[in-house]
């Protein structure tokens, strides 16, 4: 239990501390679409992202596939501003939610390579992978929902109490969101 517990906390920090800043920016360009009533889509949808970064996180501990680092890298900032390019234009969320959900899931096999390094070395050298990697991904979703939480009551204040149109609050979201992560993308072009 004490390696779930190191690894759950890892996990948690992976979401929610500082240097988490372009998986909470992913975070809120899925889920600004999205008001609090749909709040179990937009926990399906993330879950469905924390399959895919489980998925690499797993195969890359495992040796299976390796990626360079400066290309995942910038793939993660592209993947933003995909996602709040595609809010932009759309301005709702999508009627056949599955296509949202195969991207998150697919955005999150590239989002998963980017921690694998860093973590690599630690859950190889432990004699738990399963229980790590079991730990690490609880730790990851328990704080993907915390941050949907708050993105969630945020839009709904600002939605249902301060009247800002739905419409207007996703297009500024996204459209702040994808400016910030192009510029991370910019920084981190690998060539």
């Amino acid at each position: 239990m004490n390696d779930f517990a190191f690894y759950f906390i890892e996990g948690w920090k992976h979401i929610i501390s500082a240097d988490a800043l372009d998986h909470q920016l992913f975070i809120l360009a899925l889920a600004v679409v999205y008001t609090f009533s749909d709040w179990k889509k937009v926990l399906i949808l993330v879950t469905a992202f924390t399959i895919g970064h489980s998925l690499t996180l797993a195969l890359s501990v495992m040796d299976v596939i390796r990626a360079s680092s400066s290309w995942v890298e910038f793939l993660i900032p592209v993947t933003i501003v995909l996602t709040a390019v595609w809010n932009l234009f759309n301005g709702k969320p999508v009627k056949n939610v599955n296509a949202n959900y195969f991207l998150a899931l697919f955005f999150g096999l590239i989002h998963g390579l980017g921690f694998a390094n860093s973590i690599r070395m630690m859950l190889a050298s432990d004699q738990s992978l399963g229980m790590g990697l079991f730990g690490f991904n609880v730790g990851l979703e328990a704080g993907q929902v915390v941050v949907v939480f708050i993105i969630l009551l945020i839009g709904k204040v600002l939605i249902d109490l301060v009247k800002v149109p739905q419409r207007i609050y996703i297009f500024v979201v996204s459209l702040a969101v994808g400016a910030f992560a192009a510029r991370m993308a910019i920084e981190r072009i690998p060539f």
